[in-house]
Protein backbone atom coordinates (compact mmCIF):
# COMPACT_ATOMS: atom_id res chain seq x y z
CA UNK A 1 0.00 0.00 0.00
CA UNK A 2 1.75 3.34 -1.48
CA UNK A 3 -0.63 4.85 1.61
CA UNK A 4 -0.52 4.65 4.88
CA UNK A 5 -3.68 5.35 7.65
CA UNK A 6 -3.07 6.27 11.77
CA UNK A 7 -5.54 7.27 13.67
CA UNK A 8 -5.16 8.53 17.40
CA UNK A 9 -7.58 10.51 19.89
CA UNK A 10 -9.53 11.70 16.93
CA UNK A 11 -6.97 12.37 14.29
CA UNK A 12 -6.60 10.82 10.92
CA UNK A 13 -2.99 10.85 9.69
CA UNK A 14 -2.56 10.15 6.12
CA UNK A 15 1.06 9.19 4.87
CA UNK A 16 2.45 9.12 1.27
CA UNK A 17 4.74 6.09 1.48
CA UNK A 18 7.06 6.24 -1.79
CA UNK A 19 10.34 7.38 -0.20
CA UNK A 20 11.99 5.31 -3.02
CA UNK A 21 10.43 8.18 -5.36
CA UNK A 22 10.67 11.12 -2.98
CA UNK A 23 6.63 9.88 -3.00
CA UNK A 24 5.85 11.15 -6.16
CA UNK A 25 2.22 9.93 -7.11
CA UNK A 26 0.95 8.01 -10.24
CA UNK A 27 -2.57 7.15 -11.22
CA UNK A 28 -2.76 3.91 -8.74
CA UNK A 29 -1.58 5.97 -5.87
CA UNK A 30 -3.84 8.92 -7.16
CA UNK A 31 -6.54 6.37 -6.50
CA UNK A 32 -5.58 4.81 -3.37
CA UNK A 33 -5.30 8.35 -1.76
CA UNK A 34 -8.68 9.13 -2.48
CA UNK A 35 -10.15 5.94 -1.54
CA UNK A 36 -8.46 6.19 2.15
CA UNK A 37 -9.48 9.81 2.10
CA UNK A 38 -13.18 8.93 1.73
CA UNK A 39 -13.08 6.23 3.92
CA UNK A 40 -11.24 8.41 6.61
CA UNK A 41 -13.87 11.12 5.86
CA UNK A 42 -17.11 9.16 6.54
CA UNK A 43 -15.18 7.99 10.22
CA UNK A 44 -17.70 10.10 12.79
CA UNK A 45 -14.51 9.18 14.93
CA UNK A 46 -12.03 11.21 13.24
CA UNK A 47 -12.56 15.34 13.68
CA UNK A 48 -9.15 15.99 12.26
CA UNK A 49 -6.70 15.24 9.17
CA UNK A 50 -3.22 15.18 8.59
CA UNK A 51 -1.60 14.78 5.65
CA UNK A 52 2.58 14.32 5.45
CA UNK A 53 5.09 11.93 3.01
CA UNK A 54 7.38 9.33 4.68
CA UNK A 55 10.94 9.85 4.87
CA UNK A 56 12.70 13.35 5.51
CA UNK A 57 13.39 14.33 1.93
CA UNK A 58 9.84 14.88 0.39
CA UNK A 59 6.32 15.59 1.01
CA UNK A 60 5.10 15.04 -2.53
CA UNK A 61 7.98 15.55 -5.24
CA UNK A 62 4.87 16.17 -7.77
CA UNK A 63 3.55 13.56 -10.22
CA UNK A 64 5.72 10.60 -12.12
CA UNK A 65 7.26 11.85 -14.76
CA UNK A 66 8.34 9.23 -16.62
CA UNK A 67 4.78 7.61 -16.08
CA UNK A 68 3.44 11.29 -17.29
CA UNK A 69 5.81 10.74 -20.97
CA UNK A 70 3.55 8.25 -22.16
CA UNK A 71 0.33 9.95 -21.81
CA UNK A 72 -1.67 10.97 -24.73
CA UNK A 73 -3.94 13.75 -24.86
CA UNK A 74 -7.18 12.06 -23.11
CA UNK A 75 -4.96 9.98 -20.58
CA UNK A 76 -3.53 13.56 -19.55
CA UNK A 77 -6.68 14.86 -19.04
CA UNK A 78 -7.76 11.82 -16.66
CA UNK A 79 -4.84 12.41 -14.72
CA UNK A 80 -5.00 15.76 -14.40
CA UNK A 81 -8.98 15.18 -13.09
CA UNK A 82 -7.56 12.62 -10.75
CA UNK A 83 -5.50 15.10 -9.27
CA UNK A 84 -8.11 18.11 -9.37
CA UNK A 85 -10.83 15.47 -7.55
CA UNK A 86 -8.35 14.55 -4.51
CA UNK A 87 -7.40 18.19 -3.78
CA UNK A 88 -10.78 19.16 -4.41
CA UNK A 89 -11.48 16.46 -1.81
CA UNK A 90 -9.08 18.01 0.54
CA UNK A 91 -10.72 21.32 0.25
CA UNK A 92 -13.91 20.58 0.45
CA UNK A 93 -13.44 18.59 3.86
CA UNK A 94 -15.61 19.16 6.96
CA UNK A 95 -12.97 18.42 9.01
CA UNK A 96 -9.75 20.33 8.82
CA UNK A 97 -6.99 18.72 7.10
CA UNK A 98 -3.31 20.00 7.50
CA UNK A 99 -0.44 19.47 5.40
CA UNK A 100 2.53 18.63 7.43
CA UNK A 101 5.09 18.97 4.85
CA UNK A 102 8.16 17.50 5.64
CA UNK A 103 10.58 18.02 2.26
CA UNK A 104 9.83 18.78 -1.32
CA UNK A 105 6.46 19.71 -2.48
CA UNK A 106 6.77 19.87 -6.15
CA UNK A 107 3.88 20.25 -8.60
CA UNK A 108 1.22 17.99 -7.55
CA UNK A 109 2.80 17.89 -4.31
CA UNK A 110 2.67 22.03 -3.82
CA UNK A 111 -0.72 22.02 -4.92
CA UNK A 112 -2.26 19.18 -2.66
CA UNK A 113 -0.60 21.48 -0.15
CA UNK A 114 -2.14 24.25 -1.24
CA UNK A 115 -5.61 22.54 -0.98
CA UNK A 116 -5.35 21.70 2.74
CA UNK A 117 -6.40 24.06 5.23
CA UNK A 118 -3.35 24.92 7.63
CA UNK A 119 0.23 24.35 5.91
CA UNK A 120 2.82 23.80 8.18
CA UNK A 121 6.17 23.43 6.99
CA UNK A 122 9.85 21.72 8.25
CA UNK A 123 12.69 24.24 8.16
CA UNK A 124 13.76 22.37 5.22
CA UNK A 125 11.01 21.74 2.62
CA UNK A 126 11.04 23.29 -0.77
CA UNK A 127 7.72 24.43 -2.63
CA UNK A 128 7.73 24.75 -6.74
CA UNK A 129 5.35 24.96 -9.51
CA UNK A 130 8.29 23.65 -12.19
CA UNK A 131 5.95 22.08 -15.13
CA UNK A 132 6.64 25.13 -17.43
CA UNK A 133 10.67 23.57 -17.16
CA UNK A 134 9.10 20.66 -18.58
CA UNK A 135 6.34 22.05 -21.25
CA UNK A 136 3.70 21.89 -18.97
CA UNK A 137 1.62 23.74 -16.38
CA UNK A 138 -0.05 22.82 -12.79
CA UNK A 139 -2.98 20.73 -13.70
CA UNK A 140 -4.20 19.76 -10.34
CA UNK A 141 -5.63 23.41 -9.53
CA UNK A 142 -2.14 25.29 -8.78
CA UNK A 143 -2.88 28.03 -11.32
CA UNK A 144 -6.35 28.46 -9.06
CA UNK A 145 -5.38 27.86 -5.84
CA UNK A 146 -1.76 29.66 -5.46
CA UNK A 147 -2.95 32.88 -6.83
CA UNK A 148 -5.75 33.19 -4.17
CA UNK A 149 -3.64 31.67 -1.51
CA UNK A 150 -0.46 34.82 -1.80
CA UNK A 151 -1.75 36.65 -4.53
CA UNK A 152 -1.35 36.80 -8.13
CA UNK A 153 1.62 38.52 -8.77
CA UNK A 154 3.59 36.37 -6.39
CA UNK A 155 1.85 33.48 -8.16
CA UNK A 156 2.61 34.79 -11.68
CA UNK A 157 6.54 34.67 -10.44
CA UNK A 158 6.01 31.36 -9.11
CA UNK A 159 4.67 29.22 -11.70
CA UNK A 160 6.58 31.15 -14.73
CA UNK A 161 9.44 30.85 -13.67
CA UNK A 162 9.06 27.66 -11.92
CA UNK A 163 11.84 28.49 -9.19
CA UNK A 164 12.15 27.29 -5.84
CA UNK A 165 10.44 28.69 -2.96
CA UNK A 166 12.06 28.04 0.72
CA UNK A 167 10.39 27.53 3.57
CA UNK A 168 11.34 31.10 5.32
CA UNK A 169 9.91 32.58 1.93
CA UNK A 170 7.30 30.62 1.97
CA UNK A 171 6.44 31.66 5.48
CA UNK A 172 6.65 35.33 4.55
CA UNK A 173 4.70 35.14 2.01
CA UNK A 174 1.69 33.57 3.44
CA UNK A 175 2.13 29.77 1.52
CA UNK A 176 2.37 28.21 4.89
CA UNK A 177 0.95 29.31 8.43
CA UNK A 178 4.58 28.23 10.32
CA UNK A 179 8.23 26.65 9.76
CA UNK A 180 9.17 24.28 12.32
CA UNK A 181 12.58 22.23 12.72
CA UNK A 182 12.31 18.78 10.75
CA UNK A 183 11.74 17.06 14.21
CA UNK A 184 9.37 18.86 15.77
CA UNK A 185 6.87 19.00 12.60
CA UNK A 186 4.49 16.01 13.63
CA UNK A 187 4.02 17.00 17.20
CA UNK A 188 3.19 20.81 15.94
CA UNK A 189 1.12 19.22 13.62
CA UNK A 190 -0.72 16.94 16.43
CA UNK A 191 -0.72 20.40 18.78
CA UNK A 192 -2.39 22.31 15.84
CA UNK A 193 -5.09 19.42 15.95
CA UNK A 194 -5.34 19.51 19.03
CA UNK A 195 -6.21 22.91 19.78
CA UNK A 196 -9.25 22.46 16.81
CA UNK A 197 -10.70 19.52 18.94
CA UNK A 198 -11.52 21.34 21.80
CA UNK A 199 -13.85 23.47 19.49
CA UNK A 200 -17.33 22.71 18.05
CA UNK A 201 -17.73 20.69 15.15
CA UNK A 202 -20.44 21.97 14.10
CA UNK A 203 -19.03 25.39 14.11
CA UNK A 204 -15.82 24.33 12.34
CA UNK A 205 -17.39 22.97 9.14
CA UNK A 206 -19.49 25.69 8.76
CA UNK A 207 -16.32 27.77 9.16
CA UNK A 208 -14.49 26.10 6.85
CA UNK A 209 -17.49 25.99 4.23
CA UNK A 210 -18.02 29.64 4.16
CA UNK A 211 -13.65 30.41 4.27
CA UNK A 212 -14.01 28.37 0.99
CA UNK A 213 -17.21 30.64 -0.70
CA UNK A 214 -15.10 33.61 0.25
CA UNK A 215 -12.24 32.37 -2.44
CA UNK A 216 -15.14 32.90 -5.38
CA UNK A 217 -17.19 30.72 -7.28
CA UNK A 218 -15.04 30.97 -10.45
CA UNK A 219 -13.01 28.05 -8.85
CA UNK A 220 -15.03 25.19 -10.79
CA UNK A 221 -14.68 27.15 -13.81
CA UNK A 222 -10.81 27.65 -13.31
CA UNK A 223 -10.31 24.31 -12.74
CA UNK A 224 -12.12 23.17 -15.28
CA UNK A 225 -10.34 25.40 -18.02
CA UNK A 226 -6.69 24.25 -16.49
CA UNK A 227 -7.30 20.32 -16.86
CA UNK A 228 -8.22 20.93 -20.23
CA UNK A 229 -4.84 23.01 -20.94
CA UNK A 230 -3.13 20.80 -19.14
CA UNK A 231 -4.31 18.15 -21.62
CA UNK A 232 -3.68 19.56 -24.67
CA UNK A 233 -0.15 20.48 -24.21
CA UNK A 234 0.57 16.77 -24.68
CA UNK A 235 -0.25 17.17 -28.29
CA UNK A 236 2.58 19.60 -28.72
CA UNK A 237 5.81 18.86 -29.57
CA UNK A 238 7.27 21.40 -26.59
CA UNK A 239 5.96 18.85 -23.83
CA UNK A 240 7.21 15.68 -25.39
CA UNK A 241 10.56 17.83 -26.01
CA UNK A 242 10.37 18.74 -21.97
CA UNK A 243 9.08 15.20 -20.65
CA UNK A 244 12.21 13.38 -22.57
CA UNK A 245 14.74 15.95 -21.40
CA UNK A 246 13.24 15.24 -17.89
CA UNK A 247 13.99 11.45 -18.06
CA UNK A 248 16.78 11.52 -19.85
CA UNK A 249 18.95 14.52 -17.28
CA UNK A 250 19.60 16.42 -19.91
CA UNK A 251 17.88 20.58 -20.28
CA UNK A 252 15.32 20.65 -22.86
CA UNK A 253 15.55 22.03 -26.34
CA UNK A 254 12.73 24.77 -26.58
Amino acid sequence: MAIEISKNNHIGTIKINRPDSLNAMNREVLIEFINELKKIQSEKDIRVIIITGSGEKAFIAGADIKLMQKMNREEAFEFANLGQELANLIEKSDKPVIAAVNGYALGGGCEIALSCHLRIASDNAIFAQPEVKIGLLPGWGGTQRLPRIIGRGLANEIILTGRNVTAKEALDIGLVNKVVPQEELMNTCFDIANMILKNSPNAIAESIKLIRLAAGAKLKKGLSKEAKSFSELFETEETAEGLTAFVEKRPPKF
